[in-house]
This record gives C-alpha cells, sequence and structure tokens, in this order.
C-alpha cells in the first residue's frame, strides 16, 4: 500500500446544509455528479460529503452514536496571522468555534472548530511545515 490518502468522507446528517457551509467557506464542488455524494478537490486529495447512515451502511457498521468521533482534519495555514482569519471564516460560515486560536506548547499557533455535523477542523499554523505555493505540506524526513 503507497503511503498516500486520496479521499476523506465525512458521513453527514444533511448533505444539503454541509454542501452549504463548505461553499460558504469558499470550497467549490466537482462537478462529478453521484446521487447522494459531493466532492470537494482538496489540493491532491479529495474530500467528500456523504450522508451518514448511508456511509455507515456502505462500510457495513452501525450509524449509532454521537460525540468525539477520534478525528480531527487539519487545516495549515502559511503565516501566524492566517490562523485567525480562517476561524473567522468558519464562523461566519457557520462553524461552531471550539477553541480560540493561542499559542501551542510545540511552537505553533492553533485553534479548533466544527463544522454543522461536529466534525473537528484544526486551524493551525506550523513554523516547521512550511506550505508549498499548492497547498501542500512537507514533513521533515
Amino acid at each position: 500500500m503507497e503511503q498516500r490518502i486520496s479521499i476523506i468522507t465525512l458521513g453527514v446528517a444533511d448533505l444539503k446544509r454541509s454542501r452549504e457551509f463548505y461553499e460558504r467557506l469558499g470550497w467549490r464542488a466537482s462537478m462529478v455528479k453521484s446521487e447522494g455524494i459531493v466532492f470537494f478537490q482538496a489540493g491532491g486529495m479529495a474530500l467528500a460529503l456523504y450522508l451518514r447512515d448511508e456511509l455507515a451502511k456502505d462500510a457495513n457498521v452501525s450509524s449509532e452514536g454521537d460525540g468525539f468521533k477520534g478525528t480531527t482534519l487539519a487545516y495549515n495555514t502559511r503565516n501566524r496571522t492566517e490562523v485567525d482569519s480562517v476561524l473567522a471564516e468558519a464562523q461566519a460560515a457557520g462553524a461552531k468555534l471550539l477553541k480560540p486560536a493561542q499559542e501551542a506548547f510545540w511552537g505553533g499557533y492553533t485553534g479548533y472548530f466544527a463544522d454543522p455535523d461536529g466534525f473537528l477542523w484544526e486551524v493551525a499554523w506550523n513554523p516547521f511545515f512550511p506550505i508549498a505555493e499548492d497547498g501542500s505540506i512537507r514533513l521533515p524526513e
């Protein structure tokens, strides 16, 4: 197996609401037409929104349960100031601010928001992970 991620799929309660939230953040849905799923190009990978019950059925697991999902998504910024502006943009689009931006013990600056289905997004500036022009990061070897 190659060391990469192709698509992150979020199981959402309301596909229209979630699509509109990400579009308010400035994301553009892909023109890929498939019933019940929305795709967004995200750098070299994709983010997909799929109804939670249908995603659970597809994976052959129960859709019951809520709370912390044990996963966060991260949006790394090119500079410290951008963290605050991205968090404000997310709030304006309907996100719930969970943790205002603050200095991190590891030397960066970070905060968290939740999308309409409670998926956690960390917005972080990490001086050790520079962002390339295409938005990708390169981890130190």
